[in-house]
């Protein structure tokens, strides 16, 4: 056996930092911010048409309220009044030019004309908006000159001082109408030369302690931001990204887009003041990155200390994890099916170890005060490790998914086209305390032949540390020892999240907050289920010695699973005949805490439960009383989350509207919602269960993580109009 490597990213910094925590170490200063200065660029004010965008100078201000009730001291620079200004001139000029008039070549309008015209009408909007806050602006046109001297530097800082004392928000911009340069948009020489550097000015002048640009794009891009092979940058690194970067046009009103907005972000964080660039089209962007999110691109002094952190580990990791996929992809089914063997038997032969590492995680959180819950998840056993290895071999066993031939069709004659299975690519797998999960999405990448990085939770560091390491040794080194990273430091993940150029699909397994936070933070497509709220509906045509096997089965067997039930229903008639009372009973009897529903808290005498929308995850799950299977599917389809439910019925009318009408991923027929396990269906394996309607849907085996891809086959065919094609589009028998 290769003593291979395993490739990790270790923390480097401590403390620790978790997955989707707004704090992060390279945003860690918020904490400290007092005064900040925001400046608004003419692309966020102004519409493509020149009008004024109210809803987002709407936002802009309610953000700024709701900065200002925080106690934050704020500073806006405003661009925007040259653009308005040549648009209302163009309007007047209209109106009052005759039919000769408008036959004559058109003149450019005097830019500080524009600034002038401009001025009034952008400032009596900010005043309006904040006034309809219960807030005051005050304006503040400043110069080259002002600048010069160090008095009126003074009595700018004191003035400045007493109105954000008072709570008012002072609004800069630069006084175009008199500034001495030739044109407002033309000349660049100055203490300044445009709103940026004016703001980055400012903001050393006022001593502030954030400097934020909003934008017309996300942030820094490494390119153009229309390239698709440009990559939004978190964190400007200069030794890094000084001469990596390419700008593209100028913005579509300002004076120098995003070359004069990096160019004040460098001058301002060499300065010591951190510089945020990011993006001022979305309404609630100045509150995310006040909450320390990493949106945007981040201007820091302090930026080259955190190089190892950047999204180029990030990226180069995955990057990796494709180039060893395909070269897993390239070898014989064979080879594939042994690598997955000697992994089961290593599994086996390491148990020892494996076991010895898993105590101390189990030991540490036990001490920490985690849930019985996530401490039976954490556990791993001589059984569960034995469990594990056989179902790798019956993935082993299966038959090869890629390169599948699932349909064949004759398109014309002599041209056959063939619709084939392939990998998904990479897939990025952030799980919780279930160290056996990292086992099961390892074998089942291996069989489809994708590359893979793996997150578990810190609770199981050292087991998946020595699953991984077990794993990756069983790699030949002539695929790679890449093709499955582990990723120990959630600082990583954030970066990881925006990869959607290298990494193909993200499935979480945890908590409906870690699933709903992925979601949102990620354009990368995401698998998964939030919730696992499973309902067993008992039907007056039930037997209820069996339902009673099945309901506590359910609900006892492993009450920490997602599969496990949540809610038993129970139709009104089994209320009087006495069968409600034994099915309670025998929960009760399991140490089974009970809740119930507005119908069933009266007549059972339980607590009520605080909402149908509850996953319980222990011995507790809520009751209620339904009409018939009708209301019980309005109920699952209303209060459930699409994973698994179930129906204890004889009626056979009664089964097939359950089975065809709730809309889950699994329904079942007198049988526990526990069956619905990716290793109980046959699958192998399962790298977690899915409650999309798009691409896999349940426990997602080898197939959830395959795609297709066409392939024709010609002998010198041409289109040429379709003139010269006669088209028969006949199926063709798939021959294996």
């Amino acid at each position: 056996m290769p003593n291979l490597q395993t490739q990790t990213v270790t923390d480097r910094l401590p403390p620790p930092c978790f997955l989707m925590d707004n704090m992060d170490h390279t945003r860690a200063f918020i904490k400290d911010v007092r005064r900040i200065v925001i400046k608004v660029g003419t692309a966020v004010v102004t519409r493509s048409d020149g009008r004024l965008a109210l809803g987002r100078l709407g936002a802009l201000c309610e953000q700024i309220k709701e900065l200002n009730s925080k106690r934050y001291e704020v500073i806006l620079v405003t661009s925007g009044a040259v653009g308005l200004g040549r648009q209302r001139l163009r309007y007047r000029k209209l109106v009052n030019s005759s039919i000769a008039d408008l036959q004559k070549p058109p003149v450019e309008l005097d830019g500080k004309a524009c600034a002038a015209v401009g001025q009034n009408s952008l400032i009596a909007l900010y005043d309006q908006l904040f006034g309809q806050l219960d807030m005051t602006s005050a304006q503040v046109m400043v110069t080259d000159n002002d600048f010069h001297y160090h008095e009126l530097r003074k009595q700018l800082s004191e003035t400045v001082q007493s109105l954000v004392e008072m709570r008012v928000i002072p609004i800069f911009n630069e006084n175009d109408a008199i500034s001495t340069r030739r044109a407002p948009y033309e000349d660049s020489s100055g203490i300044f030369w445009d709103n940026d550097s004016l703001a980055a000015l400012l903001a050393l002048e006022l001593k502030a302690d954030l400097l934020i640009l909003l934008s017309d794009v996300d942030g820094l891009y490494s390119g153009p931001p229309n390239d698709p092979q440009s990559r939004l940058i978190d964190t400007y690194i200069k030794e890094r990204h000084e001469d990596e970067i390419t700008f593209g046009d100028i913005s579509r009103v300002g004076r120098g887009g995003m070359t004069a907005k990096v160019k004040a972000a460098i001058n301002a964080a060499e300065a010591g003041i951190p510089v945020v660039i990011t993006s001022g089209y979305p309404a609630g962007n100045i509150m995310r990155v006040m909450e320390g999110e990493r949106i945007g691109t981040l201007f820091h002094r302090d930026s080259h200390l955190w190089a190892s952190f950047t999204e180029v580990g990030a990226r180069d990791m995955a990057v990796a994890a494709r180039e060893s996929s395909r070269r897993l992809q390239a070898i014989p089914s064979g080879n594939r099916r042994k690598i997955l063997l000697k992994i089961a038997d290593a599994l086996e032969a390491s148990q020892k170890v494996i076991i010895s590492e898993n105590e101390a995680d189990v030991a540490a959180a036990e001490a920490a005060g985690y849930a019985k819950a996530l401490i039976s998840r954490l556990t791993l056993t001589s059984q569960k490790i034995s469990s594990l290895a056989k179902s790798i071999r019956v993935l082993a066993d299966m038959e090869d998914p890629i390169g599948q031939i699932l349909k064949k069709t004759e398109l014309a004659d002599g041209l056959i086209l063939e619709k084939r299975s392939c990998p998904l690519g990479v897939l990025l797998i952030i799980f919780e305390s279930r160290p056996d999960a990292l086992v099961q999405i390892s074998s089942l990448a291996i069989r489809s032949g994708n590359g893979l990085l793996l997150k578990g939770g810190k609770e199981a560091k050292r087991s998946n540390a020595i699953l991984h390491k077990v794993i990756t040794e069983a790699i030949p080194e002539s695929i790679g020892q890449k093709l499955i990273g582990l990723i120990t430091s959630r600082d990583e993940i954030p970066d990881l999240l925006k990869l959607d150029d290298v990494i193909d699909l993200i499935i979480p397994r945890g908590s409906n907050k870690l699933v709903s936070e992925i979601k949102e933070a990620t354009k990368i497509p995401v698998l998964g289920h939030s919730d696992g709220i499973c309902h067993l509906y008992v039907d007056k045509s039930a037997s209820i010695d069996m339902a009673r096997r099945i309901i506590l089965d359910a609900k006892v067997d492993y009450p920490a699973a997602c599969n496990a039930m949540e809610t038993l229903l129970v139709h009104k008639d089994l209320v009087d005949g006495n069968g409600l009372n034994q099915l309670v009973t025998a929960l009760q009897e399991a140490g089974v805490t009970l809740y119930g529903g507005p119908r069933a808290c009266p007549v059972l005498d339980i607590p009520q439960a605080s909402t149908f929308h509850q996953e319980y995850t222990s011995m507790a799950c809520t009751v209620e009383i339904v009409d018939s299977v009708y209301e019980a599917i309005n109920h699952i389809n209303k209060h459930g989350s699409s994973h698994t439910d179930c129906i204890i019925a004889e009626d056979k009318e009664v089964v097939e509207a359950f089975l065809g009408q709730v809309d889950s991923a699994a329904v079942f027929h007198n049988a526990s919602t526990r069956f619905c396990d990716g290793a109980r269906f046959g699958l192998g394996a399962e790298v977690g269960i899915s409650t999309s309607r798009i691409h896999a849907r349940g426990p997602v085996g080898v197939e959830g993580l395959l795609t297709t891809r066409w392939i024709l086959r010609g002998s010198g065919q041409v289109v040429d109009g379709d003139r010269g094609v006669t088209y028969t589009h006949k199926d063709l028998p798939v021959v294996p």
